[in-house]
């Protein structure tokens, strides 16, 4: 029998902030949605838009880190596998299920308070100071290899 693959990718707006809780063993675990649209031209050549919200679930240290820094309506890239899971629903006594994102890798889209797009990392806790880099104009010497150090 082959072995399965199970990989998703998706690149969405989240559709509320994210929920975060702890389990009984101290395991946090951070729920979210995505809102996930796509284009595509009809038979008639007009533009059709669908929006799919899937539910993520991320676990431990990745799920803290989703809620510290995403809220309602900001961009997410998420990776992760398809896990299916049920239970009885105490209120109806129905067997219930969903299909939901178990997130194994994340980025954060735009920059601190961008609506732009591109690819950024959580913002770092260091002081506001100017870090920038003064890069010293070089001749176009040739460089002496005899003098580089390795």
């Amino acid at each position: 029998m082959a072995k399965g693959f199970n990989k998703v990718i998706l690149m969405g707006n989240l559709t509320r902030d994210i929920e975060v809780r702890t389990t009984p063993s101290g395991q946090t675990v951070a729920n979210f949605s995505l809102a996930v649209s796509r284009s595509w031209k009809g038979q008639d050549g007009q533009t059709q838009d669908q929006t799919s919200f899937i539910n993520c679930v991320a676990w431990g240290k990745p799920g803290e880190i989703i809620a510290q820094y995403v809220k309602k309506g900001d961009p997410l890239l998420v990776s992760g596998r398809l896990d299916q899971r049920s239970w009885d629903d105490k209120e109806s006594g129905q067997k219930r299920s969903t299909v939901e994102v178990n997130v194994e890798d994340f980025n954060f889209i735009g920059g601190r308070g961008s609506s732009e797009g591109g690819s950024a990392s959580a913002p770092s806790s260091s002081s506001s100071k100017s870090n920038d880099v003064v890069i010293e104009d070089i001749d176009d010497k040739p460089i002496d290899l005899s003098e580089i150090p390795f």
